[in-house]
C-alpha cells in the first residue's frame, strides 16, 4: 500500500494553510465589502487581509451596500414630509422596525426603538426600570455600567452555568428585582448562556429578562416570544451593518413611563413653553432626525440571515470554530479562556492568554507582520477576564459570517511563528498600545 501524506502534515511541511490543498475546507459563507481585500505589511509586501475581529466590529454584506447605494438618492426627512423622497424614506423607517420586529420574534405589543448601538439601547432601558437591578458579573461594560446609577445588584458567575443559576435564582428569591439583565453570548469567550431558563427563573420571581444580544443575534436566531425574553438589545455594527444604528426591542408598559431617552423634536405631542406632553410608543425616544442609512442597513443585514439560513450559519461557524480550537489546543504556551465548566454552545470566539510574552505585541505584529486583525486587551469585560484569566490582558479571535478555513490556518500557522521565533521586526510600546518602530506600510488617502 503506498502511503499518503496527510493535508496537515502537507501544509506543516510546505508552509501553506491546510485549507488551501483540502478541497472541503469551509469558505467563507456569505460576501462581505471586504471579500478579497489586500493589505501592506511591514517589508512592502501586500496580502489578503484575515479579519479576525468581528466580534468587534464586522464588515458590511455586501446585500446591505448596494441597499444603502439603492435607498441613499431617496434620503430625505422622515414622517412629516410631504415629498415623494420623504415619503419613501419614511415608509423605509418603519419597514425596517417590521423587519426588526419579525426577525427578533417580537410579541404583536412590543416596542422596536431604534438607538445608536446596544450601550444606547440598554442606557434607554436602565432609565425605565421600576426597581432594582440584578446582572452577571460576566458582562460587556454596556451591559454593566447602565445600571450603576439604579438600584444594581451584581452576582458573580460560578465555575458553571448550572451553579450560575442557582445562584441568581438564591439572589432573586432574597429580595424582590424588577429585571434580570444578561448577555447572550460572552464576547470574550463565546459561551451561551440558557435564555429560556433564565428567563423561566426571572418571571419565577416576578422579574423580567433583558438579553444584550450584540454578540449572540449576529450568529444565531434569537425569538422574544419563543424564548421569554422581554428585552432585547443588538448593534447594528456586529450584525454585518456597520453604520451606526442599534435596537432596543421589549414590552411597551416600562419605556412608555419612562422619560424620553433625547428630549427633541419628534417626540412631543405638543409644547408650550411651560408644558410638554410626549408621544407614546417608539416616537417617545427616538426625537431628532433618525440614522436612516443605519436602519435600512440593519433591516437588510437581518433578511441576508435569514437568507443564509440558521442550518447554514451554525454549520459553516461550528465547523471553523472546531478548527479554531483545536488548533489552539495544539500550540503550547497558550491557554484558552473560558468561564464555565459545563458551557456546551459557544460561538466562533477563543480568547487565549500566553505563558509568557505580550499578547499586545503579538497582536501587534500579526497585523503588521501577516496582515490579520485580531484584538488584545480585556474586551470591554475587566471584572469577568480579571476573574477568570491569570494574565492581565487576552488575545481574542473570532469568526463570522465572512471567514474561511484559510482564514483560521493563517491565523494558526503565524501564531506558531511568532510564539517560537518572535516577531521578525522591531517594536515599541506606546500610549495606544504596541507599534513597529519604523513602519513602512501606507496609508490610503481618503
Amino acid at each position: 500500500m503506498i502511503a499518503t501524506e496527510s493535508t496537515a502534515a502537507r501544509a506543516a511541511r510546505t508552509s501553506e494553510p491546510a485549507a488551501m490543498m483540502d478541497a472541503t475546507a469551509p469558505g467563507p459563507l456569505a460576501r462581505l465589502v471586504d471579500a478579497g481585500l489586500e493589505v501592506p505589511v511591514l517589508g512592502g509586501r501586500l496580502v489578503r487581509h484575515v479579519n479576525l475581529d468581528t466580534a468587534a466590529s464586522a464588515p458590511a454584506f455586501t446585500a446591505v451596500a448596494a441597499h444603502v447605494a439603492e435607498v441613499l438618492p431617496y434620503y430625505a426627512s422622515v414622517h412629516r414630509g410631504t415629498g415623494y423622497p420623504s415619503q419613501q424614506t419614511t415608509a423605509l423607517v418603519e419597514a425596517a422596525r417590521a423587519t426588526v420586529a419579525r426577525h427578533v420574534g417580537a410579541r404583536d405589543d412590543d416596542l422596536v426603538v431604534f438607538t445608536r448601538n446596544t450601550t444606547d439601547a440598554l442606557n434607554l432601558l436602565a432609565a425605565a426600570v421600576p426597581g432594582d437591578t440584578v446582572v452577571l458579573d460576566l458582562e460587556h461594560h454596556a451591559n454593566l455600567l447602565p445600571w450603576r446609577e439604579g438600584a444594581r445588584r451584581v452576582v458573580v458567575a460560578r465555575p458553571t452555568i448550572a451553579e450560575t443559576l442557582e445562584v441568581l435564582d438564591t439572589e432573586l428569591a432574597r429580595c424582590p428585582a424588577a429585571l434580570l439583565t444578561v448577555t447572550g453570548a460572552s464576547n470574550v469567550t463565546g459561551e451561551v448562556l440558557p435564555i429560556e431558563r433564565l428567563a423561566a427563573l426571572a418571571h419565577a420571581h416576578g422579574a423580567r429578562l433583558a438579553v444584550d444580544a450584540a454578540q449572540l443575534l449576529p450568529h444565531r436566531r434569537v425569538s422574544l416570544e419563543a424564548s421569554g425574553i422581554d428585552y432585547l438589545a443588538f448593534s447594528g455594527h456586529k450584525a454585518y451593518a456597520p453604520f451606526g444604528a442599534g435596537a432596543l426591542v421589549g414590552r411597551a408598559d416600562w419605556l412608555d413611563a419612562a422619560p424620553a431617552h433625547l428630549a427633541g423634536g419628534g417626540a412631543v405631542e405638543t409644547v408650550s413653553l411651560d408644558r410638554v406632553a410626549w408621544k407614546q410608543g417608539a416616537a417617545r425616544h427616538e426625537a431628532g432626525t433618525p440614522n436612516v442609512v443605519g436602519i435600512a442597513a440593519i433591516a437588510r443585514a437581518l433578511v441576508e440571515l435569514e437568507r443564509l439560513g440558521d442550518a447554514a450559519r451554525d454549520e459553516h461557524e461550528a465547523a471553523l470554530a472546531e478548527r479554531l480550537h483545536s488548533g489552539l489546543a495544539a500550540q503550547r504556551g497558550v491557554r484558552v479562556v473560558r468561564g464555565f465548566d459545563d458551557a456546551s454552545d459557544r460561538l466562533g470566539i477563543a480568547t487565549i492568554e500566553l505563558e509568557r510574552g505580550s499578547v499586545g505585541l503579538l497582536a501587534a505584529a500579526l497585523g503588521a507582520e501577516y496582515g490579520i486583525s485580531v484584538r488584545a486587551g480585556r474586551f470591554c469585560a475587566h471584572p469577568f477576564f480579571e476573574r477568570v484569566a491569570s494574565r492581565a490582558n487576552g488575545l481574542r479571535a473570532s469568526l463570522g459570517a465572512g471567514s474561511s478555513a484559510d482564514d483560521v490556518d493563517r491565523f494558526l500557522a503565524a501564531l506558531s511563528k511568532l510564539l517560537a521565533d518572535g516577531p521578525a521586526h522591531a517594536y515599541d510600546r506606546g500610549p495606544e498600545g504596541w507599534h513597529p518602530l519604523v513602519d513602512d506600510r501606507p496609508r490610503p488617502v481618503f
